[in-house]
């Protein structure tokens, strides 16, 4: 068995795979690369399939059909035989020496009476033309270099949640928790890191900047005019992870801090597709963010109230023109001060 299996989605992938993937084989034997090709209509299969060869005993090439980036991590948790499991999208890298650092914390957990459900490691926004990187740490939210459980977890800052880009789960853990990402749907990778959660008891916190996500391609899924354009299916994850707070509060509510979490994550992804059917300016728009609020509001009072009157609900729900203007203002001051999008 592998300690570490890595998937990577590709999809018509051939002019940015190669790095993503050399970055990843410094992990040696202990690493299983699992590339899966989705359909691609370009050279990636052709890529993947000469990484599988010159590499046997690293390296698994998975051609399938198109079902987009959910498909790809639901085919690589199916075929991954190591240990634990990570997502590393195919225009991403990771850093060496953190790393190394990382399979070494791993591997202390493999085979010991202590189970590590989750590891989390910092990540570096790698974003084009700009000079300073923004590291999005977890220091003084959880404890470092010891396992903890959420009763040892403390407040998350905004723009601090614990991202795709970010974790490493037990891979056993997510077949248990019956996690199926839907097809030919962007944005699923916050239903990866949210619907496991309540399955989480221990984790693992490295200070160290191993994950770094690119920004920069015009036709990446986080572009602002790619956002607005596919709103529908960021619209059916925020539902979708609505749908599957309401249906285990009851199993989630009792862990204060890791309802709260679940809570603060969903009150940010809400805030989201407010903003951006906010920007896109048409009335129909308009109407499906009310729509959005209203299923809120449908399923579950409670989780409604605590959403739409926290900070960013009523920030994101200003009446008028005018306060549509205020929330759009206030999004992009966030923006140049997070360096999102």
């Amino acid at each position: 068995m592998k300690l570490l299996s890595i998937t990577v989605p590709c999809y018509n992938s051939e002019n940015y795979m190669r790095k993503c993937i050399d970055s990843l084989l410094t992990g040696g034997e202990d690493v299983e690369i699992l590339i899966v090709d989705d359909g691609s209509k370009d050279g990636t299969a052709r890529i993947a399939d000469e990484y599988a060869e010159k590499y046997p005993t690293i390296v698994k090439a998975i051609h399938k059909e198109n079902g987009g980036h959910g498909s790809g991590v639901n085919t690589g948790i199916e075929n991954a035989s190591g240990l634990f499991f990570k997502v590393v999208d195919s225009d991403d890298w990771v850093q060496e020496t953190a790393y190394r650092t990382i399979l070494d914390t791993l591997r202390t957990f493999a085979g010991g009476d202590e189970v590590l459900d989750m590891l989390i490691a910092n990540y570096v926004y790698e974003k084009e033309g700009e000079k300073r990187k923004k590291v999005i740490r977890y220091r003084h939210v959880l404890p470092e270099n010891e396992l903890f459980t959420w009763k040892d977890v403390h407040r998350f800052h905004k723009g601090q949640y614990i991202l795709m880009h970010s974790v490493i789960f037990r891979t056993k853990l997510l077949r248990d928790c019956g996690m199926k990402l839907p097809e030919h749907t962007f944005y699923v990778d916050n239903l990866f890191v949210y619907e496991p959660l309540p399955y989480v008891k221990n984790m693992y916190y490295l200070d160290v900047d191993f994950y770094r996500y690119y920004i920069g391609r015009s036709d990446q899924s986080v572009n602002e005019k790619v956002m607005i354009g596919r709103i529908d299916q960021q619209l059916k994850v925020n539902r979708l992870m609505v749908d599957y707070l309401v249906s285990n509060k009851q199993a989630v509510a009792p862990r204060k801090k890791l309802y709260s979490y679940m809570i603060s994550y969903l009150d940010i992804i809400t805030t989201v597709s407010s903003i951006m059917l906010i920007c896109s300016e048409t009335e129909e728009n308009l109407q499906k963010k009310n729509d959005l609020w209203k299923y809120i509001r449908q399923k579950d009072l409670m989780i409604f109230l605590k959403l739409r009157y926290g900070l960013l609900g009523s920030c994101t729900n200003l009446p008028g023109k005018g306060g549509r203007k205020v929330t759009v203002e206030g999004y992009k001051l966030c923006q140049r001060f997070f360096k999102f999008n």
